[in-house]
């Protein structure tokens, strides 16, 4: 119910009396779904945090905010020291708006996954915050207010329309309704459990409980109450911080749960394969006995010969057509197969090791997700996957390297994948000796040659890594291309240059033909 309209009706109250009168000090973003305000009324400031994630939609009142050097972006740059003259909330409508001097308004659609704040001038929409809701650049602000008909004349002729006509109550209150009978109820007892409703959400208390495993804010008490507030700033405050660390524990266990599934999934089919080609190699001992067969009828077999068909007296003498080679003797063909069988019993236990050592992983992985299952709360889920070596932090998962690697003739060849990455493998990851090339007076990735100790460049390595360069760069589709060549000693980067561009102080120039 945090986003219902008899919420934000005593939102819009209470927020009034904290900053009617105060200055839009800043408006910024530092998280593409999130916006802080800071207002001032000379002696404090008063933050009021907007998170319009689709996922989950809820303003919150820090009582401080300290904003990030880097990723913020300042919005709505209008509104900045305008005075706030009032909150408007919006009749039964989710909406309310921050009303300020020079006609201009902050508008809140507290819409759940289609949220969003509307800069409002002259009561036309000229700015949003999430952009790609482009319809509300077209609301009209005149018209948000909605009408409901409360009597009970026209309750008691819209009993098969309750729902779509008293639209404000929303699941909650028609959930909390239909615990108390109201379905079931005659049309009297409706009536009086509507008008008790009614009264109830008229002066709420503000309760956060738990339902079903899972944090809800309502006005109306259900399920284990957490928390109770007769403030409202205080309690959606409260409630953003509780849900955001719930929901975060939930996401941190689901994605560690599917991620021991998964392998437990991979593991067991491993087995299943691994057992069935296991039995297959059990199975076919044709190898020995075809050696065998051929050392007994040894006579028979000249050399030259690419087949022959004996009675094979390990299948009722039925005739048995065996490949030769005939570049070998009887006995050396023997040998052969001697051979392929001793390495298919090498084969079968390593195999049968395999299969053992899968088993054993599969049994660890079972009970690491019985054991990460158990959890409840974020600091016992991460002691739990630190033990284990389930926490990718702890175990540093390598990030993505800034290149792709190649291998021509013994020596690395690397090539940067983007702009930003041409600056890290140029700068942290080259050094003096290395070879540096690029694609000459176009944009292109940097390209390394990584030095040897004691060797000197080959030629033909030489071009081949200037064929890259070439191919990785906007002269790709030319049938030649001009490439620089130059130790790395001799390329550095000014302050200020954009990502990716350097400056070569000498440079030698060679013409190939662009290749992948």
């Amino acid at each position: 119910m945090h986003n219902n309209y008899y919420f934000l009706r005593q939102l819009s109250h209470a927020l009034t009396t904290k900053i009617r009168g105060s200055t839009v000090v800043s408006c910024f973003s530092q998280d593409k779904e999130e916006l802080v305000l800071e207002f001032n009324n000379s002696k404090r400031s008063f933050f009021l945090k907007a998170s319009l994630q689709s996922a989950f939609c809820c303003l919150s009142f820090p009582e401080g905010f300290n904003r990030a050097r880097k990723n913020s972006v300042d919005l709505f740059p209008s509104i900045i020291s305008n005075e706030i003259t009032g909150i408007r909330q919006y009749e039964n409508e989710r909406s309310f708006s921050i009303s300020l001097k020079e006609n201009r308004s902050l508008l809140f659609k507290m819409h759940g996954n289609r949220a969003n704040l509307i800069l409002v001038e002259n009561d036309k929409p000229t700015e949003i915050f999430r952009n790609h809701l482009t319809a509300d650049l077209t609301v009209n602000v005149q018209q948000l207010d909605r009408t409901i008909d409360w009597s009970k004349t026209f309750f008691i002729a819209h009993q098969d329309s309750l729902k779509k006509n008293y639209f404000t109550f929303g699941k909650e209150i028609w959930s909390y309704l239909n615990e108390r009978g109201f379905e079931e109820a005659d049309m009297e007892a409706r009536w009086h459990l509507l008008t008790a409703v009614r009264k109830q959400l008229e002066d709420p208390a503000f309760h956060i409980v738990e339902k079903r495993g899972k944090l809800h804010f309502t006005l109306l008490p259900t399920g284990k109450v957490i928390h109770s507030f007769s403030d409202p700033l205080k309690a959606i405050t409260t409630f953003y911080t509780e849900y955001s660390i719930a929901r975060g524990f939930d996401i941190e266990k689901t994605a560690v749960t599917a991620q021991l599934e998964t392998a437990i999934a991979g593991s067991e089919n491993y087995l299943q394969k691994n057992r069935q080609k296991l039995i297959q190699l059990t199975d076919e001992k044709h190898y020995q006995h075809w050696a065998d067969l051929i050392m007994a009828n040894l006579h028979q077999i000249r050399q030259g010969l690419e087949k022959i068909t004996l009675e094979n007296f390990y299948d009722q003498d039925r005739p048995v057509e065996i490949k030769l080679r005939k570049d070998l003797n009887a006995q050396r063909n023997a040998e052969v197969f001697y051979r392929k069988a001793k390495n298919r019993q090498i084969e079968i236990q390593k195999l049968g090791e395999s299969i053992a050592s899968k088993e054993i992983e599969i049994r660890k992985l079972v009970d690491q997700l019985a054991e990460i299952k158990k959890e409840s709360n974020v600091k016992g889920l991460r002691n739990k996957m630190d033990s284990e070596g389930l926490n990718q932090k702890s175990n540093e998962v390598k990030k993505s390297l800034p290149y792709h690697e190649y291998e021509f003739k013994g020596f690395r060849i690397w090539v940067g994948k983007n702009a930003a990455h041409n600056d890290t493998l140029t700068l942290k990851h080259a050094f003096k000796e290395d070879l540096w090339l690029h694609a000459r007076d176009v944009a292109g990735s940097h390209v390394l040659i990584k030095h040897q100790a004691g060797k000197n460049f080959p030629k033909q390595v030489i071009e081949r890594a200037a064929e890259l360069a070439a191919y990785h760069s906007k002269r790709k589709t030319d049938s030649l291309c001009p490439v620089i060549v130059t130790p790395k000693k001799f390329v550095r980067k000014r302050k200020g240059d954009p990502a990716g561009a350097v400056v070569v102080d000498r440079e030698d120039v060679l013409m190939v033909t662009p290749k992948r």
